[in-house]
């Protein structure tokens, strides 16, 4: 096993164990849960976790104290201190939130984890990701083809691989955001600061906030009511405010109905209420293959029938990679091109 030609017997070890841990992990895909997520993240900061809630909050104070083009730099994350002597060149991600940000920066990742079950590099991405390889996916990790990379960084995240952070330290400096999802604006300065492009990045966050809020005037007072309705495995969700897209709609001043007014990722219903996600429009995700979710029988109820959005033709399908999966900024700023074209008429 080659580990950047440095490789010692330790670190050959580390590798290996972290290998079987991550074997271990399981998850639900895309997703996190108080039921399940990655065996080697951790549970404190995913859906129901006691630190849930303020992730967005402790993740906004993390970051270097480091001026523009200053090296070597400390970078204060969720795992503790990285230093970075130079400017990385050789980027690992480790979730699609990641490859978002460092796309966005101008950066072309030399390898990322996809989602399970993912066609590749997402489409909205593709242009300008070039071609970074494999490594596994968010939920299992392969650190043999990380190390083999060679990376100078790698960005991931607590929830994801929590547990593997000691092994991935040692192949590269590591920096962890606290989770993906509602905390896109802190994890993508958070990125930025390793990636010594905190100007590029407020830039782009700003452009998004003076979209966002055009969207909103556009609209008026009297805007419609919105559900983010996604099928996955197992599961029926009504996404909620403490969700990436949760955060858009609120950006854009997006009333939503009182079930999903809750400071929380998601609801979760069954397909016997799916009457629960009755609003003026339902725009529907889909993670994966529909027919392993329970989308068939909840649309089948004739409770789905009968909702307003349904009768109205004001019941959409949405893509799923940007809308659910995208955790970034150019994803953000699809959603809103999409937005607009649904409500602004």
């Amino acid at each position: 096993m080659s580990l950047r030609r440095r490789g010692s017997a330790a670190v050959a070890l580390a590798v290996a164990a972290a290998l079987s841990l991550a074997a271990c992990g399981s998850g639900d895909g895309g997703s996190d849960s108080k039921k399940s997520d990655n065996g080697s993240g951790s549970k404190s900061v995913a859906q129901g976790g006691e630190d849930f809630g303020k992730a967005a909050e402790d993740t906004a104070k993390m970051g270097t104290t480091a001026k523009a083009g200053e090296f070597p730099r400390t970078i204060e994350h969720a795992m503790g201190e990285t230093e970075l002597k130079a400017q990385p060149k050789r980027v690992v991600v480790l979730d699609v939130g990641e490859l978002d940000n460092v796309v966005s920066l101008g950066v072309k990742p030399v390898g990322w984890a996809p989602t399970e079950g993912s066609d590749g590099i997402p489409s909205y991405l593709k242009k300008e990701a070039g071609s970074p390889k494999d490594v596994g996916t968010i939920n299992a990790l392969n650190l043999e083809a990380i190390a083999g990379l060679k990376p100078d960084l790698i960005l991931g995240s607590e929830l994801r691989a929590a547990k593997l952070y000691p092994q991935l330290s040692k192949i590269a400096p590591t920096v962890f955001s606290i989770r993906p999802g509602f905390t896109w604006k802190e994890n993508y300065l958070l990125n930025a600061a390793a990636l010594d492009k905190t100007a590029e990045a407020k830039t782009q966050l700003a452009a998004y906030e003076k979209k966002a809020k055009a969207l909103g005037d556009e609209l008026g007072p009297d805007k419609p009511t919105v559900t983010m309705l996604r099928y996955l495995p197992g599961m029926i969700r009504l996404y909620a405010k403490a969700s990436f897209i949760g955060t858009i709609l609120e950006d854009v001043g997006i009333p939503r109905p009182k079930n999903q007014q809750i400071n929380d990722l998601a609801a979760e219903i069954s397909p016997e209420k799916i009457d629960e996600a009755d609003a003026d429009w339902i725009f529907t995700g889909v993670y994966g293959d529909a027919k392993k979710t329970d989308r068939a029988s909840a649309e089948d109820n004739p409770l789905w029938k009968k909702l307003g959005a349904v009768k109205n033709g004001q019941a959409k399908d949405v893509p799923d990679e940007t809308w659910y999966l995208g955790l970034g900024v150019t994803a953000a700023d699809e959603v809103l091109d999409d937005l607009k074209g649904y409500l602004a008429k």
